[in-house]
Parts: C-alpha cells; sequence; structure tokens
C-alpha cells in the first residue's frame, strides 16, 4: 500500500539547479522518515539527504551540504530535494524512499522505495 513516486529530473548544465519532488501514498509522512538516494553507474546506492518524522531534522551527505535542501509538505504527502550548483558528478538516478521508526543511511535499512528519477549534470 505504500507507495512512493519521484518526478522532477532531467538534464541540466554544470551550475543549474533541480527540484525532486517524491510523492507518497499509502502512509503519511507525519510518521515515516524520508530520504533521497542515489545510485550511479559502477557506484554502490548512497543516502544524499533523509528528514526524521518526529521534529524534521536532517541529513546531509558531505558530498552535497551547502547544495541540496530536503523538505517535505505533511499536508501534500510530498518531499523535495532543491539540488544547486549541481555537478557532473551528482548525475545519478534518485530514488525517494522511506521507512518508520529511526533514520540510517544505510541503504539496506529503508523498506519502500520509489521508481527512482534520472539526473543529469553535463555540458
Amino acid at each position: 500500500q505504500v507507495q512512493l513516486v519521484e518526478s522532477g529530473g532531467g538534464l541540466v548544465q554544470p551550475g543549474g539547479s533541480l527540484r525532486l519532488s517524491c510523492a507518497a501514498s499509502g502512509f503519511t509522512l507525519d510518521y515515516y522518515a524520508i530520504g533521497w538516494f542515489r545510485q550511479a553507474p559502477g557506484k554502490e546506492r548512497e543516502a544524499v539527504s533523509c528528514i526524521s518524522s518526529s521534529d524534521s531534522s536532517t541529513y546531509y551527505a558531505d558530498s552535497v551540504k551547502g547544495r541540496f535542501t530536503i523538505s517535505k509538505n505533511n499536508a501534500e504527502n510530498t518531499v523535495y530535494l532543491q539540488m544547486n550548483s549541481l555537478k557532473p558528478e551528482d548525475t545519478a538516478v534518485y530514488y525517494c524512499a522511506t521507512s518508520p521508526g529511526l533514520v540510517t543511511i544505510d541503504p539496506m535499512d529503508w523498506d519502500y522505495w520509489g521508481q527512482g528519477t534520472q539526473v543529469t549534470v553535463s555540458s
């Protein structure tokens, strides 16, 4: 019943911006943590940013700190990832994931995943 649908990916030049959306259904964001992960060819899936359900505290990977911002709108049941100052190294498939309880950055600990959206940063 839990379902996540990502959108907003695309092709952008270095230094540009994209805003990813994750529409959730089957649960409410009030009680579930939400995370953005990405996976580039030849690399392991990694946590980009997460937001907790309890206090909306956030996590950012060192590689994106100062450039990416995670936010959520509980009324809309939607999570966003604002990505600024994009670099070619940000190119990956970006996934939204959710899980009740504690937040970890290990993808194996997350219960539900969206289908992913491609982000390509290239000149």
